[in-house]
């Protein structure tokens, strides 16, 4: 769902605060309008009619004579009342029509002339009525449109220091120091304690990262030493003379084994630093020829249980990726496998796709606990025991493409699926 902007908010608020005012205002000006209209009306047309019924009374030859706009009836006299008026009950009438002209009525009951009414046309008072209603409805659209354009102006000039804050936040990059964010100029108040607060935590992070390089580099010196100690040790044993076959083959697998943990030393210094280099380190890896391998340098963990490590299927498969991550992520969920497994069969393969598949006789896990294993791979949470395990493996799909499935179930064992197609040559 897309959000609207903070500017459009303000100004959909702004234009209903401005519509509802002026709303309110004309109804309220209209509504004084016609009380003072008929105010005026009643004044005027009961002022005259007294005085016309009062020197009807003192003169009874007087007659009144009928102007353009006001005209009086009797019902005594001649023609009496028009029909249309007819039907009146005493007081003021605004409105009604009078020889198709809009007429304001005062309309009386006396003693001795009967029913008399005074009209007066206000046709012409209408027009103008109209006109200016006319004009006060455009005035208040033009007060809306104007106070929008000017609300508009505002907002993108309060608006831009916030937008150009948020550029300069994006630009940030997690390897560059001394980074800091400036506020604008014309920035509120707000907004410098906004990049106050940003600039402090930068400041603390790049504390922090310095502190982590610095950790990273000591440990790589401090791994790969005694690492380097074992590969020459092995290196010079191989090559005394008479060294029996049984013993060579013991330190040959020393030196493999510790050239693959210099490989995963390498390969965890680049994911601490820049996971981004991963692929600068890949090369052409044959699966069929390296699963063998890394099951034989397992078997030893089957070694007091009742259980048989076979390959079942190792059909011929390259992928473009690090020697080292293959190793590591084949090796610790094979691991895995036999340390959760007593007695049965461990069945490993891999397909002409890249998948990679483990089935274990093992105790296996509920859906709830398999639902716990991924929250924790999606979150990068260790389990203790499990070494590197999943949450190096989960790292490595995030970064490579691969994909990780577990399907278990308590008591019947646990099948691992490593999909590492995306890894394939194209």
């Amino acid at each position: 769902m897309t959000r609207r902007t903070l500017r459009r908010k303000l100004l959909g608020w702004l234009a209903i605060y401005v519509a509802l005012v002026t709303l309110a205002v004309f109804s309220a000006a209209n509504y004084v309008h016609e009380h003072a209209e008929h105010a005026v009306w009643r004044s005027l047309l009961n002022t005259e009619l007294d005085s016309i019924i009062g020197q009807m009374r003192s003169d009874s030859t007087y007659h009144w004579q009928d102007s353009d706009t006001l005209r009086f009836y009797t019902a005594v006299e001649p023609g009496g009342i028009p029909e249309s008026l007819t039907q009146l009950h005493p007081g003021l009438h605004d409105g009604p029509l009078l020889e198709g002209r809009q007429t304001a009525v005062m309309v009386r009951d006396t003693s001795d002339f009967g029913r008399v009414v005074l009209a007066l046309d206000i046709s012409d008072f209408g027009e103008l009525e109209h006109f200016i209603t006319r004009w006060a409805l455009l005035a208040g659209v033009a007060l809306l449109l104007v106070t929008l354009l000017m609300a508009w102006v505002g907002m993108t000039r309060l608006v831009r220091p916030l937008s150009v804050l948020a550029q300069d936040i994006a630009k940030l990059s997690p390897e560059r120091r001394g980074q800091r964010v400036l506020v604008d100029k014309r920035g509120s108040t707000e907004l410098e304690v906004i990049a106050g607060a940003l600039n402090d935590y930068l400041q603390r992070n790049e504390h922090f990262v310095e502190r982590e390089r610095a950790f990273i580099s000591t440990a790589s010196h401090e791994l790969r030493t005694p690492i380097a100690v074992i590969t020459g040790a092995a290196e010079l044993a191989l090559e005394q003379p008479g060294l029996p076959d049984r013993a060579r083959q013991q330190l040959l697998r020393v030196r493999s084994t510790s050239t693959g943990m210099e490989q995963l030393i390498q390969l965890l210094l680049v994911l601490a630093r820049d996971p981004a280099k991963l692929s600068a380190m890949s090369e052409l890896v044959a699966l069929d020829e390296l699963l063998p391998e890394i099951a034989e340098d397992h078997r030893y963990l089957a070694k007091g249980k009742e259980l048989e490590l076979v390959l079942v299927e190792a059909a011929p498969c390259q992928v473009l990726a690090p020697l080292a991550v293959v190793q590591a992520a084949v090796g610790n969920l094979l691991r895995n496998a036999i340390e959760n497994s007593d007695r049965g069969v461990v069945r490993v393969g891999v397909s002409a796709d890249a998948v990679l598949t483990i089935d274990d006789p093992g105790h296996g896990m509920s859906p709830e606990e398999v639902a716990q294993v991924y929250a924790r791979m999606s979150k990068g949470e260790r389990n203790p025991g499990a070494g590197i395990g999943l949450d190096l493996i989960a790292r490595l799909c995030d970064h490579l493409g691969w994909r990780l499935e577990i399907h278990s179930q308590p008591e019947r064992g646990t099948r691992v699926t490593l999909d590492m197609g995306s890894s394939r040559p194209r």
